[in-house]
């Protein structure tokens, strides 16, 4: 169970986060000291990361606290599901109290199994209504964080946002101008194409995702480009007929 931080101390480390608006300039670096902000003020954390991600899910800029951290992201964007990129696509914490039992991402909870990673928390990096990427936290023992440490991690992923989101704007405005117009577009495709899985298949947000991640993964295509597909085939045919991703 997450120790209740005394208001001073979450102070204290939020002001930390904040501290680095004003002395880092380059994202990579940036990413890389929030990490470690972030594992040093969480009980129980066996690492940390920060990955801003593209409208399609690939990483654009990724820190880690350690090599584990590191293995694990990089099995999410090898395998395009996991809960970094729920957080991200749905804009939403994901909790995970033990990976060992966890049924979401079969895929890559498989492939993390023989790592030190048995509790999770994902939260996504939200600024100006637009997730950038998403924050997460591993630890190696089932049950080490719960809804406290949620919350808490929201409280770093805010401060956190608006840094990347300064430094992104201030090193390269033409290009996140673009990427946050492309986001906005690939956002409203893939909540469009849940929509109608979950509609159609009696499907949950989360189970429909992970259907449109799984096509995507198949194909060797985007979220984006699978929603396009799904959204355009829905319109021409009738109610009942198969849409090719069950």
């Amino acid at each position: 169970m997450i120790k209740k931080y005394p208001l001073d101390e979450l102070s204290t480390v939020l002001g930390r986060i904040m501290g680095l608006l004003l002395t880092e300039e380059k994202v990579d670096r940036a990413v890389q000291l929030l990490s470690r902000a972030v594992r040093d003020s969480i009980p129980g954390t066996l690492g940390a990361g920060v990955s801003i991600l593209d409208p399609n899910a690939r990483p654009v800029s990724s820190g880690s606290t350690d090599a584990v951290v590191q293995r694990a992201d990089t099995l999410q964007y090898e395998l395009v599901q996991g809960p970094c990129l729920t957080a991200w696509a749905t804009e939403q914490s994901v909790l995970i109290r033990d990976v060992a039992k966890d049924g979401r991402w079969p895929g890559w909870c498989s492939a993390v199994a023989g790592l030190p990673i048995r509790s999770v928390v994902s939260t996504p990096l939200l600024t100006d209504g637009e997730a950038l990427g998403a924050m997460k936290i591993y630890a190696a023992t089932p049950n080490a964080f719960d809804e406290a440490t949620t919350t808490l991690m929201e409280l770093f992923a805010a401060p956190a946002a608006t840094l990347l989101a300064h430094i992104q704007t201030t090193e390269t405005p033409a290009r996140i101008s673009e990427s946050l117009q492309a986001a906005l577009y690939s956002r409203d495709l893939i909540n469009r194409a849940c929509g109608v899985l979950m509609e159609r298949h009696t499907l949950s947000e989360d189970e429909a995702l992970q259907q449109l991640m799984k096509q995507a993964r198949t194909s060797r295509t985007t979220l984006s480009e699978v929603s396009a597909a799904l959204l355009a085939v829905s319109t021409d045919r009738p109610r009942g007929t198969s849409d090719g991703l069950r």
